[in-house]
């Protein structure tokens, strides 16, 4: 059967074309989920203390993330009160240090972070102080060798030491 002219004068059949919408309310979910998580991350501020094990005595960083503020302060029974600065142009970090008490007591210390001023967001982590000095010197490196294989060390360098000069000696003695 033969399809039947229309006329120019008669409506055109509409046809639902669902695609496109379902297009656009995905881009439309996608840029404002996008847009979320800066704004969520800016809302809860994470704090950090490196090391978070250390001696009395001993020197830690201090880093606060998300405060949204261009100042912040670390306080802590361990070592008092610490003014953090920005760490770049727009204050994504705020960076301090500073020395433990040497009187500290061994254990855990809570170093609470407030961003801006008073009653800013806070948040609390913990600085363990561990009994004792801090290893310092060759960073523990000699601790974890025996007498016998310090001894062999000693034994190759002085051996190397002794060669090197007498081919100094012997060369000098050749010049001559």
């Amino acid at each position: 059967m033969p399809a039947t002219p229309r006329s120019p004068h008669s409506p055109r059949p509409r046809r639902h074309r669902p695609l496109p919408r379902l297009l656009a309310v995905a881009a439309a979910t996608v840029a404002f989920a996008a847009a979320a998580p800066p704004t969520l991350a800016q809302a809860q501020p994470s704090g950090s203390v490196s090391p978070t094990n250390v001696a009395p005595g001993g020197r830690v960083s201090l880093n606060v993330t998300g405060c949204g503020t261009r100042t912040g302060k670390a306080t802590s029974r361990a070592f008092g009160d610490v003014w953090l600065t920005p760490g770049n142009a727009e204050a994504t970090n705020l960076f301090g240090s500073a020395t433990t008490s040497r009187n500290i007591s061994a254990g855990s210390h809570p170093v609470t972070f407030e961003c801006g001023g008073p009653g800013g967001e806070r948040v609390t982590v913990a600085l363990n102080i561990t009994p004792g000095a801090a290893r310092g010197g060759l960073g523990g490196s000699v601790g974890s060798m025996s007498p016998g294989q310090i001894a062999i060390g000693g034994a190759l360098v002085a051996g190397a030491l002794g060669a090197g000069a007498w081919i100094l000696r012997r060369r000098t003695g050749h010049a001559s």
